[in-house]
């Protein structure tokens, strides 16, 4: 009976990690990585989240006028190796959080120097805080060449983009 027991505990274990393993890789880490014309390295790390046939702008996923946690699970964050200006905004060589405000016409883009936590509360707001704010910049949305199942980052010799569905949103940087 005793090994019954101790093998039913260990099926249960099993079971809950894989659970759990299944539930993190629903949004997969994803990293993306390039070189600005400046000669910056930058460095985005993010939680990709996929579409799954869903309605994504102006919902719960990414709400219009409200801030975004700009991928899934712990915050996206942007690394520099130099100092750069992203839409003209000074940021200095370090790390960031990179946090973003929908609308149907543009977007707000918010580098942010608190790093390390999870994206959202248990109350489902984000966790930024604006007196950490580095840089806030406006820019316009397009549509994306192909449709992205899975939300990407790329990073090009003028800056970054976030792409998903069929969306892009380029942001430059120098």
């Amino acid at each position: 009976m005793k090994k019954l027991s101790t093998m039913l505990t260990a099926v249960i274990m099993i079971a809950a990690m894989l659970v759990s393993v299944t539930t993190w890789a629903q949004s997969p880490a994803a990293t993306a990585t390039g070189k600005l014309a400046s000669g910056a390295n930058i460095t985005i790390k993010y939680s990709s989240p996929s579409v799954k046939g869903r309605k994504i702008y102006g919902t719960d996923l990414v709400p219009y006028g409200k801030v975004w946690r700009a991928g899934a699970n712990e915050a996206t964050i942007l690394e520099t190796d130099k100092d750069i200006t992203i839409e003209g905004k000074a940021v200095p060589k370090g790390k960031y959080s990179i946090y973003a405000i929908a609308s149907e016409k543009d977007w707000q883009i918010i580098i942010n120097s608190q790093t390390g936590q999870w994206g959202i509360t248990r109350a489902g707001e984000t966790t930024r805080d604006a007196a950490k704010d580095v840089a806030v910049v406006t820019v316009t949305p397009k549509k994306s060449a192909a449709f992205a199942e899975a939300l990407k980052y790329v990073v090009t010799d003028k800056g970054f983009s976030i792409i998903w569905e069929n969306l892009e949103v380029p942001v430059s940087a120098k």
